[in-house]
């Protein structure tokens, strides 16, 4: 993919924008012509709007999503311009028009190609945009449909999604240009598949990734990649079970002799319990643990000690009824819960010793405050430091230690990194921080040292 000059982009779209208000105002500003003048020009007009709508943009992407996600901010860019611009014209036809300088019905015409004209153009724009953008998420989403409503504040939404947009475009095509130029290395292409381990409450989906986007940038510099698959919340020797079935299942039919597993949050749990106690060691050549509560959480420990009993039975019926309509057999709420306080996992570390022929490492982050996560975890982050100290919002960052070797994760800025945030599921980029690089970094480590 080459790329397009900044000045002439710059200049191209100065064009378009002086073209499209010439366009939907033409009425207003071709009224002293004659009627054979007018006709082409319209014609002209209406072509060139068509062309427009369709081809926005002289930049180059290397993919359709983001072809179109960067034709519809363009489109986003251009109305917002075109409208603001617009207003001058509209005003002086208004008061030629009360002052009988402008015919009425001139005026009612040039009012329905104004709206109409930009009406096309903006939401053309925002639907692509709502179409492909992955950074956008229900948040601005909805907020942007909430705030339409509202003159001024819709402007104001207009352009934070605007920026939000580019800004993710510029980031997509940055990693494009990245993963190209180490396509022949496969840097990622590990002498054992991939096995990523889900954690608590969560299952496996292809429509929702729990991993994000993770998988498809590991997949692109040439790992295999399979999935733990384990129901959704239910003991950890129950997950492990389920796990170790998987585990065997992939090897016997890959013939790929042992995995790699990166497990988050409870699925490290449900990982060394397998690997200790089911035989799933033979199968496993590394286990790396992401923000997994390896020493337990006090805040679920005070929970469960003070929720009331019809209330926590509630949470519970709920739960398993739901996840049972999704696809778990037989999903257990409470005792997921329990598998991850303290005293549990206190036992549970003296009872479930490391396997010997299996590498062990993990990684751990914290939030910087309680804005830096979404509901619920910028809810629960502020009682969870209160237990626990430093936390992602659910895990205290001294229990995600272990293994061989453990790495405290602390990016740039404000923000820190949260338990959704280190399995990207919320799809989202900040700085500091790159998601999908880390594990990029991550797997490409495991491919170095033999694995």
């Amino acid at each position: 993919m080459k790329d397009t000059k900044k000045p002439f982009v710059i200049i191209i779209r100065i064009i378009n924008t002086i073209l499209i208000i010439f366009i939907v105002n033409m009425p207003a500003l071709i009224q002293p012509m004659s009627f054979f003048l007018k006709i082409p020009l319209y014609i002209a007009g209406l072509l060139y709007f068509l062309f427009y709508n369709v081809f926005p943009n002289v930049k180059k992407y290397p993919d359709l999503r983001l072809r179109i996600m960067g034709d519809g901010a363009e489109l986003m860019l251009c109305f917002f311009m075109s409208l603001i611009l617009s207003v001058p014209i509209a005003v002086t036809s208004l008061l030629n028009t009360l002052n009988d300088a402008f015919p009425l019905s001139q005026f009612i015409f040039y009012c329905i190609t104004l709206i109409l004209g930009e009406g096309i153009i903006f939401w053309n724009g925002i639907i692509q945009v709502y179409l492909t953008s992955v950074q956008l998420g229900i948040r601005y989403r909805v907020m942007g449909i909430i705030l339409g409503l509202f003159p001024i504040a819709n402007l104001v939404m207009l352009i934070i999604i605007y920026f939000k947009v580019t800004k993710e475009c510029e980031s997509e095509i940055k990693k494009y240009r990245l993963n190209k130029n180490r396509e022949e290395k496969q840097i990622c292409k590990t002498k054992y598949p991939i096995l990523l381990v889900h954690g608590v409450f969560f299952r496996d989906s292809k429509v929702l990734n729990y991993w994000g986007r993770i998988p498809e940038e590991l997949i692109k510099n040439g790992a295999v990649i399979y999935y733990g698959e384990q129901q959704s919340a239910s003991s950890v020797e129950n997950s492990a079970k389920e796990l170790s079935e998987k585990i065997e299942k992939t090897v016997n039919e890959t013939h790929c002799e042992k995995v790699n597993i990166i497990a988050h949050s409870k699925g490290g749990l449900d990982s060394r319990y397998a690997i200790s106690k089911l035989g799933a060691d033979k199968y496993t050549a590394s286990l790396t643990t992401i923000n997994t509560p390896h020493k337990g959480c006090i805040f679920a420990e005070y929970l469960l000690n003070k929720a009331p009993e019809k209330v926590a039975m509630a949470v519970e019926n709920t739960y398993n009824a739901a996840f049972r309509k999704l696809g778990d057999k037989n999903p257990d709420f409470m005792s997921a819960v329990k598998n991850l306080t303290t005293s549990f996992c206190e036992q549970f570390n003296k009872e479930v010793p490391d396997a010997e022929s299996v590498m062990y490492q993990s990684f751990g982050s914290k939030a910087a405050k309680a804005r830096s996560g979404r509901f619920p975890l910028n809810v629960s982050y502020p009682m969870v430091k209160k237990f626990d100290g430093d936390n992602d919002g659910l895990v205290a960052l001294t229990s995600a230690e272990w293994g061989e070797r453990f790495i405290p994760i602390y990016p740039e800025g404000k923000r820190g990194i949260t338990h959704a945030d280190m399995i990207d599921l919320n799809r989202e980029d900040f700085k500091g921080f790159d998601v999908r690089e880390f594990y990029v970094n991550l797997v490409s480590e495991l491919k170095n040292k033999g694995f």
